[in-house]
């Protein structure tokens, strides 16, 4: 059981997700299957926007012990979800993206992460999601754009 604690503090996210679901893609005799995972946070620092995750999650008797290392298949989709107001230091920063989420996806040196972009010509909210290493990271990653629409203040009658 310590051993088992231990490894869900390595585990530990830096920002919140929440799981929204899981399905199978290999079965494994000992230990958890293979999944793709399913998970949703809220911009930390843009009311109202919201991002999903898909991603890869190792499973086997490695994974089950949050020993396995994930590959770095991930896929992400943002959406507004209210009136969204960009705050003025976002509008105004550099865009050099700024990191809205991180997770461990290994014990010790691998990590997927999203990262903020503002486009203010267009008006679009750009995230970005990635895996890196201390060493090597990978090419494979995914981006979802958010258009700052305006947003209804009412509901249409019949």
């Amino acid at each position: 059981m310590i051993g088992l604690g231990l490894g869900g503090m390595l585990f530990a996210t830096t920002s919140q997700a929440e799981q929204i679901g899981e399905v199978s893609t290999v079965f494994k005799l000992l230990g958890a299957n293979d999944k793709i995972v399913v998970e949703a946070f809220d911009d930390p620092d843009i009311a109202n926007v919201t991002c999903y995750l898909s991603r890869a999650k190792r499973g086997g008797i490695k994974g089950s012990l949050g020993l396995a290392e994930d590959t770095s298949d991930a896929s992400i989709a943002c959406r507004q979800v209210g009136p969204v107001i960009v705050p003025p230091a976002i509008k105004s920063g550099k865009n050099d993206g700024e990191q809205v989420f991180k997770k461990r996806t290994s014990v010790l040196f691998k990590t997927m992460q999203v990262v903020r972009f503002y486009d203010p010509k267009r008006h679009v909210v750009i995230y970005l999601t990635y895996s890196d290493k201390i060493i090597e990271g990978s090419p494979k990653n995914s981006i979802s754009a958010v258009p700052i629409l305006p947003w209804p203040t009412s509901t249409p009658t019949e």
